[in-house]
């Protein structure tokens, strides 16, 4: 893909019309715009150059994002550069000096227009009751505005001219058209002046029938808004940027038997490099020398580090905790995991679309149709023998009385309440976009460690052996445990701490790579570790064995204590719940939105968090570009949320529809975003939810009110109405009722209960039964781990017990056990053809499938050769068999000959 960096572009039908304009051009296979971070993704054969062509010809500017060019000829570090500056905000800074210099300007006018005209502010002399010269003041102040915001009117009458017409030209339209009357009205006055009439007998025509304030006063409003849009979007930009801070910049290389510091850029495949307790791995690689315990949370999000020792691979950006190590290095440059994680979200944030505007949907008609109107007007009342002036007026009258500030404002307004209303309350949306599309949302993906989970280990059980107590145990591993830096370790540390025990002193202590720790406390030699390490200095009881085994089985971590060749006892450690989490699971349901669980963590582990969360579906084993391939699946189903706190999270938050950060999470992570929960609470999901879906119902509101407005009063200034004459000063007052009316609407949404569930209600979906929720929360899908396959080619199937209950109900299963069966009568086998296997998993998927088929005792699968050889005591029926495969998402073939 090739990206390019467009400008120009001031809502959705802008980028629309970027996107139509490329499309043609040949060789063009797709394009992606993305208003959000003015980026253009092109996938094909077409040339830049062409394609730069079109954009310009369609009348917006576009260059190609440096780091697309010929990238394979610069270092990895100067394309990071090349890409930083490309994303630098460089909008921002001319809105708010445009905006300084407005209001300057429109203060002045608005002091003549209001604060003289109507309370009799003073003025110089030579202009007190000079109304030439006060006309002509005020004629060049808002020139100067508008001047000022020379862009709405550039990009506005351009897109006029081309045929796809968006804000802007609203715009453009309603202040060039307040001006430019006003403008006629100051001539007329100037010729009455050179007839005699008296100074007093322009006041009519002064006070009237001048909107130079208008003129200025909506470009001037409407720069606050885009102002405020441009800051949120730079925002967003710096999601690449705190990325590419966190990739290492230096390394410590061997070369000629010494130690030198080089460049990241100059570590070549196949260079020794070391690393110190604390620091960064600067590229990939693998350990040739010493053991240490790894902080991968950068690129797995979990917060228990890995311990690593000679063979193990070590990859760029993640930390060495503990101890020193010399690596090969094996992939460098762009090459790394953490390089590719960083163009996955920059691909990510060029191929996603926002959602366009629904002023912006409209104005195409809205503006062409009032056009055509006025002209109309114009025609009718001069071929009805009126005169040209009466004519012109009616005609300006219908321009005006349908200024586009209602319809502009009904967006921005309910969007800048809403927003306020979230900051509030701790949910910080970081666009309007982000605003209006989290309403919408029907899938929820939740990231694990630090999202659902607290995302850092404690204590959750302490098993003594016989004879010792918790205070006991607790104590000896206190004492052994805060020697060590690792997190497992501070957290048996905290927990010894909050029962305010206090450790013996010890000596002689030692970090054991891949077992655990060793040291001498009075004349007693202590150990800590795994079971199987313990196990082969201290015989473990049968009873505290099975135990360990059930807290392995519900995810949670044993760590075995040993004192003199007896066992101490077992302290269990896991990542626990927040206490929000399955209240905020349940009100997103209840809502009818499915949610899902996505972590890196094994399927034991996954399940053990997942079914006391709640969640509709949990898959395990993934990285964060299997992430980002889940949440691309589940994009085909519906709108997608993803919710996050690390790094590795970043892709997926970036192409998932909404992404939504927590709080406490990492910069990258809360840059990605779309949405960041500033309490870190879980249950603010739902409330970003509500507060979105009550905004969407206040811009539809506004709308309505808006555009109900100019059904009205267009025919009504039309001189429609019999009776009824309306001159552009009545028609600039309706204008401001209908802008009134709709901040006063906008305004309502202060009143609303972002954390009250009881008024919540269903869109799209229907809420699931909480027995279904039960029977779902305990099927578990796993993905294939991303950094070493391609997670998109192995489905994920989704089967929950209400559909093997469905099947056994079908086919008559009997409630006997497979040695039942086996009992009533002669075993044979025959081989089943089944589709779309494509690893050990799909296998157990397949199994347990025709297990509820009747008759059937056991199942061997094989995804290499799509066969399942099924033993039976009864032959099975082949509806049955068929219908339970493709409940497990997998297709039926038949059965072997």
């Amino acid at each position: 893909m090739t990206q390019y960096t467009v400008t120009g572009m001031s809502c959705a039908s802008c980028q629309a019309h970027v996107e139509k304009a490329v499309s043609k051009v040949p060789g063009v296979k797709a394009v992606s715009v993305s208003l959000l971070t003015n980026s253009m993704g092109v996938e094909g054969t077409a040339d830049s150059a062409a394609v730069i062509a079109a954009v310009e010809k369609a009348g917006y500017g576009a260059s190609l994002r440096e780091e697309s060019a010929k990238s394979s000829e610069r270092s990895a570090s100067a394309r990071l550069r090349a890409e930083e500056e490309a994303l630098k905000d460089h909008t921002t800074p001319k809105l708010v000096r445009r905006l300084e210099y407005s209001v300057f300007f429109l203060a002045v006018l608005m002091y003549i227009t209001m604060g003289h005209n109507m309370w009799g502010w003073p003025l110089p002399a030579f202009l007190s009751h000079n109304h030439l010269g006060l006309a002509l003041t005020q004629m060049l102040l808002a020139a100067a505005v508008m001047i000022i915001n020379k862009d709405f009117f550039t990009s506005g009458f351009k897109s006029l001219f081309h045929g796809a017409p968006n804000m802007d030209a609203l715009v453009a339209l309603g202040s060039s058209v307040s001006f430019g009357w006003s403008i006629y009205i100051f001539y007329r006055m100037t010729v009455l002046v050179t007839h005699g009439t008296a100074n007093m007998d322009l006041m009519s025509l002064y006070h009237n029938q001048l909107y130079f304030e208008s003129a200025a006063m909506i470009p001037a409003l409407i720069t606050v808004g885009k102002t405020l849009e441009s800051l949120s979007k730079g925002r967003t930009a710096d999601a690449l940027k705190n990325l590419m801070k966190m990739a290492p910049k230096t390394a410590s290389v061997e070369r000629n038997g010494q130690m030198v510091t080089v460049g990241i850029d100059e570590v070549k495949s196949g260079d020794i490099f070391v690393v110190k307790p604390g620091e960064a791995i600067p590229v990939d690689g693998g350990i040739v020398e010493g053991s240490t315990a790894v902080d991968e949370s950068a690129l797995t999000g979990e917060s228990i580090p890995v311990d690593k020792t000679s063979g193990d691979a070590v990859s760029a950006a993640t930390i060495n905790q503990s101890g020193f190590i010399r690596a090969r290095a094996t992939r460098v440059g762009e090459d790394t995991t953490f390089s590719q994680i960083v163009q996955m979200v920059s691909d990510a944030a060029a191929t996603k679309a926002p959602i366009a505007k629904i002023a912006d949907k409209v104005s195409g008609i809205f503006v062409p149709a009032v056009i055509v109107i006025a002209a109309v007007v114009l025609a009718g009342w001069l071929l009805t023998g009126h005169p040209l002036a009466v004519s012109l007026e009616h005609a300006i009258t219908v321009l005006v009385i349908s200024c586009p500030c209602a319809l502009g404002l009904a967006t921005p307004v309910a969007i800048m309440v809403g927003n306020g209303m979230g900051a509030k309350n701790g949910i910080l949306f970081k666009t309007s976009e982000a605003l209006e599309n989290t309403g919408r949302i029907q899938i929820v993906a939740l990231d694990k460690t630090g999202t659902i989970t607290a995302g850092k280990p404690e204590v959750i059980d302490v098993l003594p052996a016989a004879g010792r107590t918790e205070d006991d145990l607790l104590s000896l591993a206190y004492a052994l445990e805060m020697q060590s830096e690792h997190p497992l370790a501070r957290a048996v540390v905290a927990e010894a701490e909050k029962r305010h025990l206090q450790p013996e002193k010890v000596h002689d202590f030692k970090a054991l790579s891949g077992n655990g720790l060793t040291a001498s406390i009075g004349n007693t030699i202590v150990h800590g570790g795994s079971g199987s390490y313990i196990g082969s200095i201290a015989a473990i009881p049968g009873d505290l064995q099975k135990k360990a085994d059930a807290l392995a089985e519900q995810g949670r971590t044993p760590l075995f204590f040993e004192q003199d060749g007896r066992l101490a006892g077992i302290i269990a450690v896991a990542d626990v719940i927040k206490p929000d989490s399955a209240q905020a699971i349940r009100e997103l349901q209840k809502m009818g939105i499915e949610t899902v669980m996505l972590t890196g963590d094994n399927e034991r582990t996954a399940r053990a968090i997942g079914r006391p969360a709640g969640v509709n579906r949990i898959i395990a084993g993934v990285l964060p570009d299997g992430k980002e391939a889940v949440i691309r699946e589940l994009q085909k189903r519906g709108k997608v949320a993803m919710v996050g706190d690390g790094i590795n999270d970043a892709p997926a938050l970036t192409r998932a529809d909404i992404g939504i950060a927590i709080g406490a999470g990492t910069d990258v992570a809360i840059d990605s975003a779309d949405v960041v929960l500033m309490n870190s609470k879980l249950t603010d999901v739902s409330g970003a939810v509500r507060l979105s879906r009550a905004t969407i119902r206040n811009i539809h509101e506004n709308l309505f009110w808006a555009f109900a407005y100019n059904a009205l009063l267009i025919p009504m200034a039309a001189g429609l109405y019999p009776g009824i004459h309306l001159n552009p000063m009545w028609g600039a007052a309706a204008m401001a009722l209908s802008s009134f009316t709709v901040c006063m609407n906008a305004l309502r949404l202060n009143l609303a209960k972002v954390h009250d569930a009881a008024h919540d209600r269903l869109m799209k979906k229907k809420a699931l039964p909480e027995t279904e929720k039960a029977e779902t929360a305990e099927t578990v899908t796993t993905a294939v781990n991303a950094v070493n396959g391609n997670p998109a080619a192995c489905p994920v199937p989704v089967r929950t017990e209400a559909k093997t209950k469905a099947a056994s109900s079908d086919t008559g299963m009997a409630a006997a056990s497979p040695n039942d069966r086996q009992a009533a009568g002669r075993t044979e086998t025959e081989t089943v053809l089944v589709g779309g296997m494509m690893c050990e998993n799909c296998e157990r998927h397949v199994m347990n499938a025709l297990k509820s088929v009747d008759g059937i005792v056991s199942v061997k699968a094989d995804h290499k050769t799509g066969k399942a050889i099924v033993t039976y005591t009864s032959k099975p029926d082949e509806t049955a068999m068929k219908q339970a495969i493709e409940d497990a998402d997998y297709e039926y073939e038949g059965v072997q000959a």
